[in-house]
């Protein structure tokens, strides 16, 4: 680890779970501020990035808006660049970050956490416009997530893979682990890939898009974290119990 010189956090489960701050990991931060340059990427779906800084504020994080690649901004800057136009599955809050981009015979269908809008109507609706021809956007594609009771919860996944199947479709997929999303936030830095570090709580979007992206990557055991990740094909360069450990790796 000694050629590091980035670090890219992933958020909800290494510095957080829920609205509970990783014991240690404020500190552990505000730490490492001092030597590295770092970046927060989130799949996170169901909030607006503005909300998530904000999120982060509030629990004592110091983290500027522009060190923050979520999936939506993502996703935003995608269908703009194609000057499309957007149907969504997202949460209402969610569904704001769009109202510039939407279109009754949209360019994109556009699917993230809905939560609780993932319904019939929701996901039919989609699929007809699929069926007239739009795109399928997946912002972000994770199977599940450690929700605020401890247990992991559904996330977008499953739901974009039932309409990829209805439809006969393949989405394109924007957050994490896509390479370009990596790419993004590590050319924000000016370093190239295999000197900046990824720590993360998922083995397959963390870990394995990461290193495909040619990155180090460090699994975290909070958050989604199970044991059965380790039993996988996927070998992490760093395991830690917590974001606290990266500290005594690093400095």
């Amino acid at each position: 680890m000694k050629n590091i010189k980035g670090l890219l956090f992933d958020i909800g489960g290494v510095l957080y779970v829920g609205e509970k701050v990783i014991p240690g990991a404020t500190e552990a931060i505000t730490v490492l501020q001092k030597k590295f340059p770092m970046r927060f990427l989130t799949n996170t779906t169901r909030r607006t990035p503005l909300a998530m800084v904000e999120k982060l504020h509030r629990m004592g994080f110091s983290v500027k808006a522009e060190e923050l690649f979520t999936a939506l901004d993502a996703t935003k800057e995608y269908v703009a660049s194609q000057n499309g136009s957007v149907y969504t599955v997202l949460t209402d809050e969610a569904d704001t970050w769009f109202s510039d981009l939407k279109s009754d015979k949209p360019d994109f269908v556009v699917v993230g956490d809905a939560y609780l809008n993932f319904n019939y109507t929701r996901l039919n609706s989609a699929f007809k416009l699929l069926q007239e021809g739009a795109e399928l956007i997946a912002a972000a594609k994770n199977r599940y997530f450690k929700d605020e009771d401890g247990t992991l919860s559904m996330d977008a996944g499953g739901f974009i893979a039932a309409l990829e199947f209805a439809a006969g479709v393949e989405a394109k997929l924007i957050g994490k682990p896509s390479r370009n999303f990596f790419h993004l936030a590590v050319g924000s830095m000016g370093l190239p890939p295999e000197e900046v570090l990824m720590i993360g709580d998922d083995i397959v979007s963390d870990i394995q898009g990461a290193q495909d992206a040619g990155l180090k990557a460090a699994l975290v055991k909070t958050g989604k974290f199970q044991t059965s990740d380790l039993e996988t094909d996927i070998a992490p360069d760093v395991i830690l119990e917590d974001v606290t450990e990266l500290s005594s790796l690093l400095l």
